[in-house]
């Protein structure tokens, strides 16, 4: 009985086989380093997505709600945004919802703001003097508005820095003229810059006394009211945010008379997380499911290889069995030889598919990237991928009959 070949032998001749066909070995690589640089890519790209959506939603503060008129479904179905809220609620969540602390009523239209010969299409914004501290902005220049400015209505607007810089260009912005809609509005303040907040360039907005927007921009509907766009409400503290949306949600109920399916939604910034939390979440999972699919190609790739390598090394398999080698030794030699591949072709993706993720968040606003505990599973994923497709050729290699393999001598 023959004994058994010492695993170091064993090694060091698959070794030796990948090194004699250095062209074939590095083409069969080739689809698992494309796979895995594929799934490091896109997994940190989706995770970049994540990172992105999750920092904007951490710049709102843990205890700030947001009222939006309509439901989930009405907001889906409906062209124009429902008219459910109106200023009258934003006062009485206010006035009669103890853990609230402040409220900012907001009413947000789409604009052509002009300077002289300039003009750009911009977000307007009507809000009162609460704004600020509740939606956590900061002033770069000039002032914001006074409570004198909402009680009489006047014609001034704070901008963001994005849109003085396209409608002003060069000098000092403070106390010159903007026009929304014929109405010439004094610029009293720039806004520091805020970044984009889902998709919206919060730099690239104009505002106004809310007071000022219903009575020159958008009016007041004689059936709703002044109807809002939302309203961005400011609980005591963090731990109120549970209890203030209770308390709203019930307080609008009475006052709308709601008896089955709410005409309103408040939603907090755990719940946009936990929203953005799932999308990102899926995204994730499906990028990484596409570059999985390179993946399992790359698999294919090593078994269709080896088994063309079987069927040229019949010779060599037919005298090493015929000096004594066992089906097991040929079997675990062609078994390290698809690990190997397998395993140097994850290694050699992962590093590509991390600098690929580096390039990204250097040359991007999208911070992507990826933790060393996914690169790992990737690398380990690619080695148990090489050992599963290697088993076929492996087998076939083993089950070879020395006295048929030696006859094509």
């Amino acid at each position: 009985m023959s004994a058994r070949l010492p695993i170091k032998d064993t090694i060091g001749m698959a070794l030796g086989a990948l090194s004699s066909n250095r062209l074939r070995s590095a083409l069969t690589m080739l689809g698992i380093v494309i796979g895995n640089a594929s799934v490091i890519t896109l997994v940190g790209v989706g995770k970049g997505a994540q990172n992105l959506a999750e920092g904007q939603l951490s710049t709102l503060g843990a205890n700030v709600l947001f009222v939006v008129p309509g439901n989930n479904d009405t907001r889906r179905r409906g062209i124009e945004t429902p008219k459910t809220l109106v200023l009258e609620d934003a006062n009485a969540i206010l006035e009669q919802v103890p853990s609230v602390g402040r409220v900012a009523p907001q009413i947000t239209l789409s604009e052509t703001v002009r300077a002289r010969d300039l003009s750009a299409t911009a977000t307007v914004s009507g809000i009162t003097p609460e704004f600020l501290a509740v939606r956590r902005f900061d002033m770069a220049q000039g002032r914001f508005f006074s409570d004198a400015d909402l009680q009489g209505a006047r014609n001034v607007a704070v901008l963001g820095p994005d849109l003085a810089a396209r409608l002003l260009p060069g000098g000092y912005p403070i106390g010159k003229e903007v026009r929304i809609r014929n109405q010439s509005f004094q610029v009293v303040g720039i806004m520091a810059s805020k970044g984009a907040f889902l998709g919206q360039n919060q730099d690239d907005a104009a505002y106004v006394p809310l007071s000022t927007m219903v009575s020159r921009l958008s009016g007041r509907d004689p059936t709703f009211g002044t109807s809002l766009s939302f309203v961005s409400v400011e609980a005591k503290d963090e731990k109120s945010v549970s209890a203030a949306k209770f308390q709203i949600s019930n307080l609008l109920r009475l006052r709308h008379k709601i008896l089955r399916e709410d005409d309103f939604a408040v939603r907090s910034q755990k719940d946009a997380l936990s929203i953005v939390g799932t999308i990102t979440g899926g995204l994730t999972l499906m990028l990484g499911a596409i570059g999985a699919i390179s993946l399992l190609v790359g698999g294919i790739g090593i078994m269709n290889i080896m088994l063309v390598s079987v069927s040229e090394r019949t010779q060599e398999i037919g005298l090493r069995k015929a000096v004594g080698a066992r089906s097991n030794d040929v079997l675990l030699q062609f078994l390290v030889e698809a690990l190997v591949v397998s395993s140097l072709g994850g290694l050699v993706g992962s590093l590509i598919g991390l600098g690929a993720v580096l390039a990204v968040a250097a040359l991007t606003p999208l911070p992507a990237a990826i933790g060393l505990a996914s690169v790992a599973s990737t690398v380990a994923l690619s080695g148990s991928i090489g050992l599963f497709f290697g088993v076929v050729p492996a087998r076939r290699a083993a089950q070879l009959d020395p006295i048929v393999a030696l006859r094509r001598l």
